[in-house]
Parts: structure tokens; sequence; C-alpha cells
């Protein structure tokens, strides 16, 4: 290698991600040289390739791994910027407040781009489009002082509903309450508020017979 490339490891650990501009400025790089050690380094496994022109530091991502709740984080990130504007919302964030029983290993988000994947050999993330008007109910957390937009409970379990399709009131009902095994204990009063809101803003009909099933068994 004409580079130090320990002193280009000990750089690539200080960010979460880069973008090929990026990297050029670090390599001191472009055009086909720069395309040259880029594919350089992710044969060598320096770099992890999440989609074209965005790249993970494998070093970077080895220190995050050292705390299981810092690689969660990571991830919901990762999965912000990897697609924006976005945030983590349906069965994912369901599955993280235990409101769904099975593990979710997908970073699930909704955006106002085109329903997009990415697959890469250590997450899958997936994300699904929503009009403008409904992109909201998302709450900022954080990742090493990085702010990370996360669904709250009511606008993951809105989201959920809002893209499944729908077979008829007596179907809808079962899934409901006992195909789709939610634990509804989980969602508190200000959740039933807030989700209730949520429905009349949107002003969806599919949505609105949801709420007026759950209204009936009690739940909202």
């Amino acid at each position: 290698m004409d580079m130090n490339i320990n002193l280009l490891i000990n750089r690539l650990k200080k960010a979460p991600y880069y973008t090929k501009q990026n990297l050029s400025i670090m390599l001191e790089k472009d055009g086909n040289d720069l395309n040259y050690w880029i594919k350089k380094l992710l044969r060598e496994k320096i770099l992890i390739s999440l989609k074209k022109g965005f790249y993970i530091s494998a070093y970077y991502k080895d220190l995050v791994n050292q705390d299981p709740k810092e690689s969660s984080e990571y991830l919901e990130y990762l999965a912000n910027k990897l697609r924006y504007p976005s945030y983590v919302s349906l069965e994912y964030v369901l599955a993280k407040k235990n409101f769904i029983p099975e593990a979710v290993f997908t970073i699930t988000s909704v955006t106002t781009k085109s329903t997009r994947n990415y697959s890469s050999k250590f997450c899958f993330f997936s994300y699904r489009n929503i009009k403008k008007k409904l992109y909201s109910g998302f709450q900022l957390t954080d990742f090493r002082d990085k702010n990370v937009r996360i669904a709250t409970l009511a606008k993951a379990l809105f989201d959920f509903l809002y893209f499944r399709d729908q077979k008829g009131d007596k179907s809808l009902k079962n899934y409901l309450l006992i195909e789709s095994r939610f634990n509804w204990n989980i969602l508190g009063k200000k959740d039933s508020e807030e989700f209730k809101e949520i429905i009349n803003f949107s002003n969806s009909s599919k949505m609105k017979k949801i709420c007026e099933i759950l209204g009936k068994e009690g739940i909202l």
C-alpha cells in the first residue's frame, strides 16, 4: 500500500458512515484512483458497503458492537441516513416495545421517498413510502450525540396497520384481536389517545374502521 494503513484505520474509526465524497477527501484520491482504493478497502474488509456510495468502517462497527444497546442504536441511526428523510417504524418498533411477540431483525422504516430495501452481510434495511401528510409521529433519540428519528408506539402501530391489506370487517377484527397476537396491554392511555388523533388526522376510512372495532372492544 502507498499509504499508512494504520493511520487510515484510525481515521475510519471516527465517523459512523462515509460517502464516496468523504472518502475522496480522506484518501486524497479521485476518479479511477478513488474507485480502485474503495474496491481495495472493501475487498480487505476495512470498509463495508450498505449501498452504492455509502460505506461504514468495519472497525467503527466493531467498537459499537461492544455495547448491545449502542449496536442497536447504531443500526437505527444508519437507517435514518441510508434513505433520507425517513424514521424507524413498523414492526421493528413494535417488537422493540414488546407490542408483538416476534423478534424482528430487519430495521423497518417509513419514508416520503419510494419503497426500497437495502441488504448487507450484517443487516437488512426496509423502507415503505408514505405520503408527506402522514410523515410525522416520531421522536428524537440519541446515538453518540447524534439524533435518530424513531416512531412512537402509537405511530408505529398506525403505520403497521395502515400498510396492511384489509380483507373485510370480520377478518380484520379477528386479525386485530387474535391472529396478530398484539399485546394491547402495552398500549397506555397516552398511546391510545395519540393513536386516535393520528387516525382522525389521516382521514383514512380503513384506519377509522380499525379505531371503531378497537373502541367497541374497550381497547381504545
